[in-house]
């Protein structure tokens, strides 16, 4: 919907207010505004000017030399190549020193040799939407009513001081597709009385009684329809001030009599129709329901095919119109047109909405019927027009409504209790306030103890209940003066439960690792379901029903698979530095015919190819290994608050290398499992070295802790001891530092592995392992003895457990 702010000033006092404000209160308060356009693009010094003389350019066949009168003391000369131009013509008349849209500033110039002072416009050459005027206007100048003052600015005659709000309606509001309803919009939000103008309208010609009859065959489909008998019509040009108004709106004006149709219909948002009384066989209306395959052609000269769901209106012989949507060629009003008769209806807004559809023809029209209008603008907007049609196309009204009416809606009643607003809203407010916002928006009501009846104005068809008075009451009170709290109650607890916290840090822990989050189809194929280790036994795959295709035609067992795939694709395509991991459920079941619903287990899987640090001048690029990826789950656990983490070399996993995976265990249990892709399968997936990891989603969650411990900063210096040991290869170093962390006490601090050597000169399958012990007291300072005792304790449980010798 755009409302031109001048035509709004019509009904309510906008003194004080710009349109920028206005935007923002609309707003603020539920009608957005979707953008502000100023009309005037950058016009300035341009006038009303009258063309006295035109004569040939002497030089150039296609240019016109015109003395133009713009109120100085001297007339203009001009050079004008435009077709339309002529003698006794007023124009808009750029004098020298004018802009124009686009920068444009009007000098004095030489056309092929003859002086120009100035620049006859036209509607584009002011900034003016051309498309929504007449053909030979947009391919010439814009020719002005012949009553113009000379001399006078032209920015206020053709609506360029206007701006257009443009409104961004909820289907709901259906009121503001009218001017006087967002009038009683802006009122409310202004706390300003509304202006709504007065039709006064004199019949001066016969009874209507025996010229117009009205018949209604679909009562389901049209509620009301009545009509009103205009004789003596001179169809013209419409006043430039409506003009101006019904474009700004985005409506082409055509004539008066079908113009003022349209400015009533944007006033109250009643649609309203003019047919040629004399093409209305015997001056009869019947409103039926159309015949299948019957048709008609409309005013826009296409031939539409009805059904039997499309309300038409008709003369008892032929259809001339269709109802609500548009209406007919055979009827429309023309030149030679001296009586109309005004139609002014009330159409289920579920028929006209179908019609539409079906015809695929929307129009302002159809629009509003749609959203359903105002049941009581039905006779208002009749007699609106009425007057206009008088006061503009000089009409003679004849006496009387035709009128058919089945049914008009009364006005509802609905309660507000003071009591619940204030539950609802999490206000305090008072009666008063209350009451005072009704008033505001025109809402009559009576006050019953702590409940206010309020009776709900016709226009505002969307509010049915008592939710909706809240809402009405929130947004005039203003959304910012009501506390804010979290929501509450059985089902709404207002904050992420533990797993959803845990599963949001989860993502966020890994994304900071450096890893991009994938999401992959839950449907795989069966070809490459077992090509790694599952972490939850032996599973049966489950088929779909109706599979998409054989390569999704079973729920996955395992993310590996499809963390392989998405490799591929990106290695493919050039891009061989992959990070990416997936949280997601797989699907388990025991049955090979599935009897009951699958387990889902949520697990979280990783993938590493290429390099984790790219080549660079100052340094060499360096590639992913499986100490990368095992340091980015021990920052998981940490970060999780898991405790015990041990990693157990593994040879037997399904597609995992036999020398380098782990299995990974948290507090005695195993989560899953860490280490490079086998090569045979990298090499089915065309992939180079590559490692992954996959753990069990559901331990993480249930061990987590999410506290990494609080130290205090240390009061009292460490001691550090290095021990080089040498022990079979067989041995892990997690087994030493185990060792080293039961025999320590309470005085270790750390245990760190720096170094490990292999040679044959230490033995046969043996390895030196050096590892640095730090030891603190944080009640004194330790001395050399009482740390030397403990670190004889460390070598000599080494030793006993581990075989370990000193190295020399």
């Amino acid at each position: 919907m755009k409302v031109s702010y001048n035509w709004l000033a019509q009904y309510v006092d906008l003194s004080g207010i710009t349109p920028e404000e206005l935007a923002e209160k609309l707003t603020r308060s539920g009608v957005e505004v979707d953008a502000i356009e100023y009309k005037n693009k950058g016009v300035t010094d341009v006038v009303v000017g009258y063309v006295t003389a035109k004569e040939k350019h002497p030089d150039a066949d296609k240019l016109n030399v015109c003395q133009v009168d713009v109120g100085a003391a001297e007339h203009l000369q001009i050079v004008c190549g435009a077709k339309n131009v002529d003698a006794g013509q007023k124009v808009p008349v750029a004098i020298v020193g004018a802009k124009l849209p686009g920068d444009l500033k009007i000098k004095r110039a030489k056309l092929r040799g003859v002086e120009s002072q100035g620049m006859i416009c036209s509607a584009k050459e002011l900034g003016m939407n051309d498309k929504l005027m007449p053909k030979e206007i947009q391919e010439g100048i814009l020719v002005l009513s012949s009553d113009l003052e000379v001399g006078q600015p032209i920015q206020p005659l053709l609506g360029l001081d206007d701006v257009v709000l443009e409104l961004g309606l909820t289907p709901n509001r259906s009121d503001c597709l009218s001017m006087i309803g967002v009038a009683y919009e802006v009122a409310a939000i202004l706390d300003r009385e509304v202006t709504v103008p007065h039709a006064e309208v004199k019949e001066t010609a016969g009874s209507i009684q025996d010229k117009v009859k009205i018949e209604i065959e679909a009562p389901e489909h049209c509620h009301r329809y009545l009509a009103r008998m205009i004789s003596g019509v001179k169809l013209g040009p419409s006043p430039l001030w409506m003009q101006n108004r019904l474009m700004a709106a985005g409506i082409r004006p055509i004539s008066n009599v079908v113009d003022i149709t349209n400015y009533v219909m944007m006033e109250t948002g009643q649609p309203l129709h003019a047919f040629d009384y004399a093409q209305v066989q015997n001056g009869r209306i019947v409103v039926r329901l159309a015949k299948e395959g019957e048709k008609i052609v409309t005013l826009d000269d296409v031939e539409r095919t009805l059904d039997e769901e499309m309300l038409l209106i008709t003369d008892g012989i032929r259809p001339i119109g269709i109802a609500g949507v548009m209406g007919g060629a055979n009827s429309e009003v023309h030149e030679g047109t001296q009586a109309i008769l005004l139609e002014s209806a009330h159409f289920a807004g579920s028929s006209i909405r179908k019609t539409a559809r079906k015809l695929g023809l929307r129009s302002e029209a159809s629009l509003r019927f749609e959203k359903e209008v105002n049941p009581k603008a039905v006779e208002q907007a009749l007699e609106r027009a009425a007057s206009l049609m008088i006061e503009l196309a000089g009409g003679e009204v004849a006496e009387g409504i035709a009128d058919a009416t089945v049914t008009i809606p009364d006005e509802k009643i609905v309660d507000l209790r003071m009591q619940r607003l204030n539950a609802v809203l999490g206000t305090s407010l008072g009666l008063n306030e209350v009451t005072g916002i009704l008033e505001r928006l025109s809402f009559p009501y009576a006050v019953e103890s702590d409940t206010i009846r309020v009776t709900v104005p016709a226009r505002r068809q969307d509010i049915t209940r008592e939710e909706d008075l809240f809402e009405e009451v929130a947004r005039l009170y203003g959304y910012d003066h009501i506390p804010t709290t979290m929501p509450y109650g059985g089902s709404t607890q207002g904050i992420l439960t533990r797993e959803q916290s845990l599963r949001r840090t989860i993502r966020q822990i890994l994304n900071g690792a450096g890893l991009d989050e994938v999401i992959t189809y839950s449907f795989t194929n069966p070809a490459i379901m077992d090509d790694f280790a599952g972490l939850y036994g032996e599973t049966k795959p489950i088929p779909l029903a109706m599979p998409m295709s054989e390569e999704r035609s079973v729920l996955r067992t395992n993310l590996l698979p499809h963390l392989l795939e998405t490799a591929a694709y990106n290695v493919n395509r050039k891009q061989r530095d992959i990070a990416i991991f997936e949280m997601g459920n797989v699907f388990l079941s025991e049955e090979q015919t599935l009897t009951e619903l699958p387990k889902e287990k949520l697990t979280i899987a990783g993938l590493l190819s290429g390099s984790w640090i790219g080549q660079h001048w100052m340094e060499k690029a360096a590639p992913v290994d499986f100490y990368l990826v095992k340091g980015m789950l021990d920052i998981l656990f940490n970060r999780l608050g898991i405790s015990g983490i041990q990693y157990r070399p593994v040879k037997d996993l399904a597609g995992m290398h036999p020398g380098r995976t782990a299995e990974i265990v948290l507090q005695d249990h195993v989560a899953g499992y860490v280490g490079q892709v086998h090569p045979v399968t990298q090499q089915k997936y065309d992939l180079e070295e590559t490692y992954v990891f996959q753990l069990d989603g559901e331990l993480l969650l249930r061990l987590a802790t999410m506290h990494q411990g609080m130290v205090p900063l240390p009061k009292y210096p460490a001691i550090s001891r290095d021990i080089a040991v040498v022990v079979d290869r067989g041995v892990s170093a997690g087994a030493l530092q185990e060792t080293i962390e039961k025999s320590a006490g309470s005085w270790l601090e750390s245990v760190r592995i720096f170094d490990v050597y292999v040679d044959d000169k230490l033995g046969t399958n043996k390895k030196s392992v050096a590892l640095s012990c730090t030891y603190r007291d944080p009640e004194k300072t330790l001395t050399d003895e009482e740390v030397q005792d403990v670190h004889t304790k460390v070598i000599e449980a080494l030793a006993a457990e581990c075989g370990a010798e000193l190295r020399g």
